[in-house]
């Protein structure tokens, strides 16, 4: 399944891109994130492997990030792994003006077992939650002073 969703922030693209780079900034736009931690590499830089821990609903999912593309802010692209589930995400983000910014975002997810029979069935359930996670960013972006 693929899909490609976008969204304009009102601010200048440097503003986005350095709110949006900040592994501390996760937490602040993704309230289910309960850990994130780098298990080989840099943080944030190409290669590097790290372990996010959320909660959903009653039960934490565990999931793998490994950043295949960072050229910022051209395309900043990672592959997300849990059990039955492989998801490209491939960040771009364009500048409209000089206070507003468009962040374009292409998924694309490879399911596996119960969750490929959830994804046959309910495809909006995966584009919801990924519009969710852009319009909590955009709250958090365009509230940040400085």
């Amino acid at each position: 399944m693929k899909y490609t969703l976008e969204i304009d922030i009102a601010l200048p693209i440097d503003r986005v891109i350095e709110l949006f780079d900040n592994p501390h900034n996760l937490k602040k736009w993704q309230p289910d994130l309960i850990s994130f931690e780098t298990i080989s590499g840099k943080p944030g830089e190409e290669g590097t492997e790290s372990r996010l821990l959320y909660r959903m609903g009653n039960k934490e999912i565990a999931m793998t990030e490994t950043i295949t593309v960072k050229h910022l802010p051209e395309q900043f692209s990672g592959v997300y792994e849990t059990d039955n589930v492989w998801n490209l995400v491939d960040n771009s983000f364009i500048s409209i003006s000089e206070n507003q910014t468009r962040w374009v975002v292409k998924n694309e997810f490879k399911c596996s077992g119960f969750v490929k029979l959830m994804m046959m069935l309910m495809p909006g359930m995966f584009k919801k939650q990924s519009n969710r996670y852009m319009e909590q960013f955009k709250e958090f972006a365009e509230t940040q002073v400085g």
